[in-house]
């Protein structure tokens, strides 16, 4: 289960615009289903959207795209689960991971006004927007990939239920 792009866009705070030329560029590309043509549609999964609003915040904040590359470029290589634990801080030249308090201190011991996004609460800010916006398969049993299916409702499990599901687990 996915997001379209203009329900991804709705929940990361951005424009279609934005999305269009960072999936050309690949910055953030679909992971679920890219664009395969004219009228074909893209298909972001929870942790697209996610990144998708990292970048935006990012890029409010005054970061270089060439910077916003890099950090996501990072991102990619860390699991689901790591992204809700960690912060992203920069100085506006680059942008540091910090995982531990200690890590955050240093950087702000070091003399340099810097800025941070705790990934952890935009994970929770997506998951509240996405909650009541339509999602929709990858592709459907009998092959037809254009069945939507409101967040509310629907069978099928999707990446940010299963993450729902672990934690109340956990609890």
């Amino acid at each position: 289960m996915g997001y379209r792009g203009p329900v991804a866009c709705s929940a990361a705070g951005i424009t279609y615009r934005q999305l269009d030329y960072w999936a050309r560029t690949k910055l953030v590309e679909p992971s679920l289903r890219n664009a395969s043509g004219s009228g074909s549609a893209r298909l972001y999964s929870f942790r697209d959207v996610l990144v998708l609003k990292v970048v935006k915040r990012l890029l409010d904040t005054g970061v270089s795209l060439q910077q916003i590359r890099a950090a996501i470029e990072h991102l990619r290589e860390r699991g689901v689960e790591d992204l809700a634990e960690i912060t992203l801080m920069s100085d506006g030249a680059s942008v540091y991971e910090c995982t531990s308090t200690e890590e955050v201190i240093d950087l702000v011991q070091g003399g340099q006004g810097v800025f941070g996004i705790a990934v952890g609460r935009v994970w929770r800010e997506v998951e509240g927007s996405l909650a009541e916006l339509p999602r929709e398969r990858s592709e459907t049993p009998d092959g037809d990939d254009k069945a939507s299916v409101p967040a509310a409702q629907g069978h099928a499990v999707d990446e940010l239920s299963q993450l729902r599901a672990k934690r109340q687990q956990a609890s």
